[in-house]
């Protein structure tokens, strides 16, 4: 491994709490004992949501392992140094904002957390902060301040780079020492603050979790991912990158911000295709430096018997609520978002129900999605339950179903269940999988982790992915995961599949469905072409391979205790080559060296 980091800021909305990929990321990342060898110092930067009551609640319960050291918003101010106290609060008066300053525990190691509150800030030095950014790099904010979002982070900036230097993090450190690492374009703001106060003092490093730009064109048009993917292809064969194809997207606040990754010292991209559409925008992007820095996963040892108990327990809840013990039980764990394109697992599982009849077997499909990341009320899940059978029976006039779970459960499930004759979709839409939860018919000794190492199948087929982590957490536990080929994961597995000793085209434990590719019958010659695809070409070609998904699934489900034991075992082979520690060592130390040179 390369030489320490001596300092390095993860500039992030969820620098505080958990909330959804990137955390899951920070979780992951800094409790890997390669991050903690090769960087000495990590503080996380980012906001503090003190208008919201439940966000604050989950800052400060024990679960978030979080120890305050100063804080104006709790009363806080003594467990830190006297000098400390009063450069927080100089910053906090300049700025309008409060401050929370202390350390969240990842795994064994404690780092270091700054958040500002900026619901009433003092606009003058914000305003100053704007006109540098729009005479610098060209980003209107007055263009933008409709946007509560974008407000927000420009607003945070200044008051957190002030704080780091009250903090004197940086004291006797050459800027090859310090780094500051923005997780998508909410930490660019805290880039620009570092550029504009000490320019050429710091290393920066863009970290694309996505790239908003695409996500926004896949999701916003009904040709989705068939559509755009084949644009870029061809795009990429004749020349032609994004804004020429598909026009200037700076109505849109997130493009001209990511665009000013550009100014970075070194880009960070979690997927292959994440590459590609950076490089599709055009411009510096063709020849920028682009790091593959893939996500990791945590490996837990799983033995056969925990993982038939898990899925016993999971059988044992189907038997309760549909009356029958699966031979098969299928999840799909993941949050409620069109880019999740949950129509696809019944697309899929149409195609199974027939296979499983004509072998005899029966499956149920749990579908744990909420769109209600803070979960129901537990006694009015209780009462849905007992009044109308809920998970099985919804309803959506009672606050049961909302927004995109209604869409799903009446147009995808209902018909579903229906017509099918040898298995059942179950949609679970509340946060948590325990009897206290999710009702009394869930087996008590049920934990959150039986849904992820009972599984004998994990769907996954997202139309916009740049990476997937809750696609692959099953592997070690012997599931079958099915994505769609625009899952950035598809790549990390066949590199670890190689690394294994494995053949990546033989290997049993990944499904990779298709919804890109069209007929050779049908070819598309030009990227102009692409853009003409939309709903009736992509259900044509999900109708197709659909059937080529299920009939993979189907000849891979293990028949055998000895078949799910060598799923376990590639499995794990796998998720060892897939670990934090091998993205920490292999992918992202070797693209901090980059940045410094």
């Amino acid at each position: 491994m390369a030489g320490r980091i001596p300092l390095l800021i993860h500039a992030t909305h969820e620098a505080g709490v958990k909330v959804g990929g990137i955390g899951a990321v920070l979780d992951g990342l800094l409790s890997a004992q390669a991050y903690n060898e090769a960087v000495d110092r990590s503080i996380l930067a980012g906001p503090m949501m003190g208008w919201d009551t439940t966000q604050m609640e989950r800052l400060t319960t024990p679960r978030n392992r979080l120890t305050i050291r100063y804080s104006s918003l709790h009363g806080i101010f003594d467990n830190v140094e006297p000098s400390i106290a009063q450069a927080l609060q100089a910053v906090e008066q300049t700025y309008g904002v409060a401050m929370l300053y202390g350390v969240r525990r990842f795994g064994g190691n404690d780092h270091e957390v700054i958040l500002i509150e900026a619901s009433n800030p003092n606009m003058d030095p914000i305003n100053r902060f704007r006109y540098f950014v729009w005479q610098h790099y060209g980003i209107d904010s007055s263009r933008y301040s409709h946007d509560g979002e974008f407000n927000l982070y420009f607003s945070i900036a200044q008051p957190l780079f002030a704080a780091l230097k009250a903090l004197q993090v940086d004291a006797d450190l050459a800027p090859n020492d310090r780094f500051i690492l923005a997780h998508e374009w909410l930490g660019m703001p805290l880039v620009f603050a570092a550029q504009m106060n000490e320019p050429d003092e710091w290393r920066t490093i863009f970290y694309a979790h996505e790239t908003a730009t695409a996500r926004l064109l896949v999701e916003e048009h009904e040709g989705h991912d068939t559509r755009f993917y084949n644009a870029l292809f061809q795009g990429r064969t004749w020349a032609v990158d994004l804004p020429t194809l598909f026009g200037d997207q700076s109505h849109y606040f997130k493009d001209p911000i990511i665009r000013q990754a550009l100014r970075c010292d070194n880009i960070f991209a979690v997927g292959d295709l994440v590459v590609d559409e950076l490089r599709f925008l055009g411009g510096g992007f063709r020849t920028a430096p682009i790091d593959l820095v893939y996500n990791g996963i945590t490996v837990d040892e799983i033995t056969l018997p925990a993982r038939l108990e898990s899925k016993r327990r999971l059988q044992k809840y189907c038997e309760r609520l549909l009356g029958y013990v699966p031979d098969y039980v299928f999840t799909h764990v993941t949050r409620l978002v069109l880019s999740k394109a949950l129509w696809r697992d019944i697309r899929v599982m149409e195609h199974l129900d027939r296979m499983l009849g004509e072998a005899g077997k029966s499956a149920v499909l749990f579908v744990l999605s909420t769109s209600v990341p803070a979960g129901r009320r537990p006694e009015w899940v209780r009462a849905w339950e007992a009044q109308y059978g809920w998970p099985i029976g919804h309803r959506s006039d009672n606050g049961d179903l909302i927004d995109q779970e209604i869409s799903f459960f009446f147009n995808g499930v209902e018909p579903f269940n229906r017509s099918a004759h040898n298995s059942r979709v179950v949609f679970v839409n509340q946060f948590g999988w325990s009897r206290e939860r999710c009702g009394e018919r869930m087996p008590e000794e049920m934990e959150f982790a039986d849904i992820r190492q009972g599984s004998d199948l994990e769907f996954g087929q997202s139309i916009y992915e740049p990476f997937g982590i809750a696609q692959v957490e099953p592997l070690n536990a012997g599931a079958i995961t099915c994505v769609s080929n625009v899952c950035g994961c598809v790549g990390f597995v066949r590199r670890a599949a190689e690394s294994a000793g494995l053949d990546p085209a033989t290997v049993r434990n990944m499904v990779v469905a298709d919804y890109v590719s069209v007929p050779p019958e049908h070819p598309l010659n030009t990227p102009w072409e692409a853009l003409g695809i939309g709903q009736g070409t992509r259900d044509w070609i999900e109708s197709i391979n659909s059937y080529g998904a299920a009939q993979r699934i189907f000849e891979r489900l293990p028949k055998t205790h000895a078949e799910i034991e060598t799923l376990i075992q590639s499995g794990t082979a796998l998720a060892e080559q897939m670990s934090w520690d091998v993205v920490v060592r292999d992918y992202m130390v070797p693209g901090l060296e980059r940045a410094r040179r």
